[in-house]
């Protein structure tokens, strides 16, 4: 049997969210409760969890649980067996903002646990949750999360509303304001306060404009904006800073996913000409 493992990830960045990988556990919990609104899923393994509302229920892998802010709850492997999950906590008060500002109520705070066994739903939180334990910048992280959320609201209505669409004035200025701010300063906040909407419904109408979702979007303007700098003669360490890369092995995996081939090959191939 591996050595069990676990590990948290939070960031001063992003306040309003914290996450927790743990592997090949044997950690059992009483009854408890969180102040956050906290998404459960389950690796591998089989456990029992109470708080959904009848009695305890048996999770398998691929099962997520939906837990609001101060239910009461508990899951735990079988007797004398180990499991693996995951577990992303929100703040309550940020995620009753971001509901709010799309005009959804927000979710009634000790109401019932909801379970979902949807191996979409499973597979696109488990890719959420890479991200935030990986190098990208807090400016992609929080934007997943919001998409994330947006997409799939846990309240008990339905997120069904249709963004508007955005101004050509309004979209003019987004995109001026992503391709000349320093992608550090960039926030979602920010460009939902200029088009003056919510962060997902801004989400959802600036892709329905522009084909990408504002962080691609940034991502596209901060290739294109390399390729001139590398025709240039920069260098990769010093394009892959001023364009504000997490470091020069994230720049080339965002540049290759772009262009096709690495910032290096670009490079030597454009000086050649």
């Amino acid at each position: 049997m591996p050595p069990a493992r676990s590990e948290i990830w939070h960031d001063p960045a992003l306040p309003h969210v914290e996450s927790r990988r743990a592997c090949h556990s044997r950690a059992c919990y009483k009854a408890h409760s969180h102040p956050t609104f906290s998404i459960g899923a389950v690796d591998a393994g089989t456990s029992r969890f109470t708080g959904a509302g009848n009695g305890e229920v048996r999770l398998t892998p691929g099962t997520l649980v939906l837990v609001p802010a101060q239910r009461v709850h508990a899951c735990n492997p079988d007797a004398g067996q180990a499991w693996s999950y995951q577990m992303l906590h929100l703040d309550a008060a940020w995620l009753a903002e971001l509901r709010l500002e799309s005009g959804i109520a927000a979710g009634a705070p000790e109401a019932p646990a909801r379970i979902s066994r949807s191996a979409a739903l499973y597979r696109q939180f488990c890719a959420l949750n890479a991200l935030l334990f990986s190098t990208a910048p807090a400016v992609e992280k929080d934007a997943a999360l919001v998409s994330f959320i947006g997409d799939h609201d846990f309240a008990t209505q339905p997120a069904t509303m249709t963004a508007p669409p955005l101004a050509p004035s309004v979209l003019d200025r987004l995109i001026a304001h992503i391709e000349q701010s320093d992608p550090a300063e960039l926030s979602l906040e920010r460009l939902a306060g200029l088009a003056g909407i919510g962060r997902y419904p801004l989400i959802r109408a600036f892709a329905a404009a522009t084909g990408m979702t504002p962080h691609a979007y940034l991502l596209n303007a901060r290739v294109n904006r390399a390729r001139r700098l590398l025709r240039e003669g920069s260098g990769l360490a010093e394009v892959a800073y001023r364009l504000g890369f997490a470091d020069q092995s994230h720049f080339q995996r965002v540049f290759k996913a772009h262009a096709g081939v690495t910032p290096g090959v670009y490079r030597r191939s454009a000086l050649r000409l």
